[in-house]
């Protein structure tokens, strides 16, 4: 069961770098000398954000009570 913001009640999100190169155009253009991104998803692999770095990401995570798992 997912709860309002999309999660799945299991309260883990799994954060995967991003290459800049590899984001649509539009996204692309509005990262500036950002160079590597943080997607942000739930266990069944739905993106619930996209953010700037790391630490970024695992406040976000962390501020909403969700734990954190890094991919590779």
């Amino acid at each position: 069961m997912k709860d309002q913001f999309g999660v799945l009640e299991d309260r883990i999100v799994y954060l995967k770098p991003v290459d800049k190169a590899d984001l649509p155009e539009e996204i692309f253009e509005e990262t500036g000398d950002i160079e590597r991104l943080w997607s942000v998803h739930n266990s069944e692999g739905e993106q619930l954000a996209l953010v700037g770095d790391l630490a970024q990401a695992y406040d976000m995570a962390r501020e909403f009570r969700y734990s954190p798992m890094t991919l590779h």
